[in-house]
């Protein structure tokens, strides 16, 4: 491999004087990322511009009219270059027959032919490698070396459609099974993650490859108990599904177009299939995950928009029932089906999803009577394991459809037994019981129904039971009913104020680590209630280790979890809601000798910014951060406002940066800066906070601060660049811009992709565009040459700051053209981009020039930007790139305004 830009610039010229634009361009493009020296940047970078038009040109010459020897000809040259030679060979077939002494077309027609016959010999030999691989594979005698690497091959052909087609034309499929059959897991992964690969944008090729393999054989590869094997092929049935449902990469595959293929009965099918999955024994917990995950993500309509909720009303129909059986499984019991933690929640989820996505109250009802019919199958005063069962299954449509589920309570007998079951001498009775009691009393009537049957039950179950699972819900339970009665009565009564020791309990069975997660869990849920008392969350900021098991707890997926915590952290920072006592009504409560209540002196601002301090040594801020990007099924809107009140309750940062201790202030403002980073800032900073945060964002802008301070600031600034001018102003104020500047030279990639990001959104500010117009300063120049970066993101965001500065400020469209001899190459290099939101700034930034005066347009109009307009301009009306298309065509309106150009006359 060569590794000198020079060398490499002479074989990008050499491939460009044989017209093979694709490999000179590749070889600049190498030459570029060698190469330091400016002079010869320019030039490579001006070579590859001159690849591009050349390849513009040739498909300018397609739309032409075939009867056209001259064009005909140069779209044959163009078919070429694409590798389309059978095309190639056909139009310039059709040029010899036009013309059958001419010695171009000939000897074009001759060597086509010649490089058919190699493409097919290397088809061949394509064929032949996988032959190979497959040989290697299915040997058990090969070096295990061997048949790794022969196992990566295959899947990285696998994702490459010539590759594919050759492995599905070539009885590949049948190998595959073979290799799954093996039963080893190194070679069914390899297999599997082949079929995905080659199913990947190809309906024909996944609905061929379902019927072959056929869905039972598909679910039973995903029901095994190995989490590699099982999470591979419910990839491939998603995949698969994708296929069938249209969704995902759509590519064009020739013949495939003219196909018309009914995937309502394989897509049918597959859901039938799944929910079989549900409810067999043979299936292992991780596949019934898979199962109930690959339902919840394609039953469900993506847009309410669409009326179509038919798949919703299928499964309803055809498989509520055992969603059910699910959700009422008890693992303590014999003969429960295998299941993972995350199980029945996951099942819980999707009986929401499923309510949720109904349209009218007939769906409505169908669904409730159903539940009803199946839960009253199920109780049977003579059959005590029976009943548990359905009382389970309230228990788990409560954490789904909390509305159903509170209808279900309403049932004849159910909360009675719920009572009775707590009664009970057998333990599971009472673990479910118990449970059940939990979810049910979220509504106040519920609670007060159990706070009237079951308060003294719970608190017998507490005492007297050794199941530390059981004693722990029972724990949650008397806090709950306390919290929703309005009242602490059950833990007054239990507890006789002694909360702080059933604290030390729930931390003491949080940090047990030989304790199940779900017991844990709970714990976490009991201190959810229990740090309402001020003395328990001063208590708790203190235990650090405890800190650290809920956190590590939190970044599990569980919704329940998800909301203890966000609830214990909202109690700890005091960031609830408090009633401001007015001073009159406080003084007539006291005349007429009513109970005033006091503030406790630890939820006083100095105990709580102390508590503020413990929780972010603790790490608080990341452990939010965690909780922020879980899944939206299991980010409730309730978890969200919470975590909302903790990042609001964080306002103890702002005064912990600009005072104290050098290092604290630092990791104050640090904080401050992953917060700003990933939340709305109208949450997290309300009202006048904000511009408090802004100066210790911008002291972390330095270089004795690390890289990760450095970009966590700047993605801070600009979230709040991005809010309104008046924020924008304040950054400005603060001498934030020549820092912002600096970090847009920075040699890292996310720190200049950040820094320019937070300039695209400054440049909307007045006073930032005037310091752009200012003589005597190279920040123009900066963005004009950042706009020709080969990262993306750099691209997009400089092209984004260049377009707002030159629609802005007329007098930056001239001297764009004066900063930098590459301006045009850049400039043409954005029209052409792959990326349609850079190739859109690119020609938002090309009208800009040319609204800008006429002559900069005719200094366009006469370079080769002209050509890249006219073929952007020129097509077919497409919604996806309409607004690329519209602004290219405003650019070619614009010049004919001018008169530099004349409108196509049309045959």
């Amino acid at each position: 491999m060569m590794e000198d830009p020079i060398q490499l610039k002479e074989e990008g010229n050499k491939y460009f004087q044989a017209s093979d634009y694709e490999r000179a361009a590749e070889s600049y493009t190498k030459a570029m990322k060698l190469n330091k020296d400016r002079a010869l940047q320019a030039v490579l970078y001006r070579n590859r511009a001159a690849c591009f038009l050349k390849k513009v040109r040739k498909a300018l010459a397609i739309d032409i009219n075939s009867s056209d020897i001259k064009a005909l000809y140069r779209r044959s040259q163009a078919l070429e270059k694409l590798g389309k030679l059978d095309q190639a060979f056909k139009d310039a077939q059709k040029c010899a027959t036009m013309e059958p002494r001419n010695k171009n077309f000939q000897e074009t027609l001759r060597r086509l032919g010649a490089d058919i016959q190699e493409k097919l010999r290397i088809q061949f030999s394509t064929d032949m490698r996988v032959q190979k691989m497959f040989e290697i594979l299915l040997d058990e005698n090969s070096e295990k070396e061997k048949r790794e690497r022969a196992a990566n091959n295959l899947i990285v052909l696998g994702r490459e459609e010539a590759g594919a087609e050759r492995i599905f034309q070539n009885n590949g499929v049948s190998l595959l099974l073979q290799l799954i059959e093996t039963k080893n897991t190194e070679l069914v992964l390899a297999a599997v993650r082949t079929l995905s690969g080659m199913c990947t944008g190809h309906k024909a090729r996944a609905t061929a490859i379902l019927h072959y393999l056929g869905i039972d054989s598909i679910c039973m590869w995903m029901s095994v108990d190995n989490e590699e094997i099982s999470l591979a092929v419910c990839n491939l049935l998603q995949t698969i599904t994708d296929c069938l449902l249209g969704q995902g990469k759509e590519e064009h595959h020739g013949k495939e177009e003219s196909l018309v293929l009914d995937t309502k009965k394989d897509l049918k099918m597959i859901t039938m299939r799944l929910l079989d999955m549900l409810v067999s024994k043979n299936v292992s917990g991780q596949g019934r995950d898979r199962a109930l995950n690959l339902l919840n993500k394609n039953i469900p309509r993506k847009d309410p928009k669409d009326h179509d909720n038919s798949r919703t009303t299928f499964v309803i129909d055809n498989g509520l029932k055992k969603i059910l059986k699910v959700v009422g499984q008890i693992p303590e019991m014999p003969g429960c089906l295998p299941l993972t933690e995350n199980t029945q929640l996951t099942a819980s989820i999707l009986l929401n999803k499923l309510y949720d996505d109904l349209r009218c109250d007939p769906e409505r009802d169908n669904y409730r009577v159903i539940c009803e019919e199946y839960i009253k199958s199920k109780i049977d005063p003579q059959n005590m394991d029976k009943t548990l069962h359905a009382i389970q299954m309230v228990s788990g449509v409560l954490q789904g459809p909390f509305d159903l589920g509170n209808k279900l309570l309403g049932m004849k007998g159910v909360m009675e037994m719920m009572v009775a079951l707590c009664g009970s001498e057998r333990e599971i009775d009472q673990l479910v019981a118990v449970e059940a009691l939990i979810h049910a009393s979220t509504k106040l009537s519920r609670a007060t129904f159990i706070i009237s049957n079951g308060i003294t039950l719970l608190k017998e179950i507490y005492k007297k039971t050794k199941n530390e699972k059981i004693k722990i819900r029972a724990l949650v339970g008397l806090c709950k009913l306390g919290s929703a009665g309005g009242t602490d009565y059950g833990l007054r009564q239990f507890a006789e104020g002694s909360t702080e020791k059933l604290a030390r309990q729930c931390r003491k069975w949080l940090c047990n680590t030989s304790i199940d997660a779900r017991t844990r869990k709970w714990a976490v849920e009991g201190l959810a209630y229990l740090t309402l008392d001020a003395d328990v969350k001063d208590d708790f900021v203190e235990d650090e280790q405890a800190l650290q098991a809920m956190f590590e707890l939190a970044k599990t997926s569980d919704k329940t979890i998800l909301y203890s915590v966000a609830s214990a952290l909202v109690n700890c920072t005091n960031s609830y809601d408090t009633k401001e006592l007015v001073p009159e009504l406080v003084q007539l409560a006291k005349f007429s000798k009513q109970h005033v209540p006091e503030e406790h002196p630890k939820d006083k601002k100095d105990f709580v910014v102390k508590r503020v301090k413990r929780l972010l040594k603790a790490g608080v801020v990341s452990a939010l951060a965690c909780m922020v990007k879980a899944d939206s099924a299991i980010l409730t809107d309730q978890s969200k406002e919470l975590i909302a009140r903790c990042l609001l309750g964080c306002w103890a940062l702002i005064p912990l940066a600009v005072e104290g201790t050098d290092v604290g202030k630092i990791k104050a403002s640090h904080a401050l800066a992953k917060i700003a980073a990933i939340s709305n800032p109208d949450i997290a900073f309300p009202g006048e906070r904000v511009y408090e945060v802004v100066r210790p964002l911008v002291s972390l802008l330095n270089t004795e601060r690390d890289g990760l301070q450095n970009y966590e600031a700047l993605l801070g600034l600009t979230n709040f660049s991005g809010r309104s001018d008046k924020l924008r102003m304040k950054i400005v104020k603060e001498g934030a811009l020549p820092d912002i500047e600096n970090y847009m030279f920075e040699n890292h990639d996310q720190l200049r992709q950040a820094a320019t990001e937070c300039m695209c959104n400054l440049v909307v500010s007045k006073e930032v565009q005037e310091r752009f117009v200012a003589d005597g300063n190279d920040r123009l120049k900066l963005v004009v040459l950042l706009c020709g970066e080969d990262d993306e993101k750099v691209q997009k965001a400089a092209a984004g700051a260049l377009a707002m500065l030159t629609a802005a400020q007329k007098k930056l469209c001239s001297k764009m053209t004066e900063v930098t001899t590459q301006w045009l190459e850049i400039l043409q290099r954005l029209c052409l981009h792959d990326n349609m939101e850079v190739q859109h700034r690119g020609l938002v930034i090309a009208f800009n020039l040319i609204s800008a005066s006429k002559e900069l347009a005719k200094k366009l109009v006469e370079s080769e930007l002209l050509e890249i307009l006219t073929f952007v301009g020129k097509q077919e009306d497409d919604p996806k790139k309409q607004h690329v298309i519209n602004a290219a065509r405003d650019c070619l309106t614009k010049c004919m305004d001018y008169g530099l150009i004349k409108p196509l006359s049309r045959a």
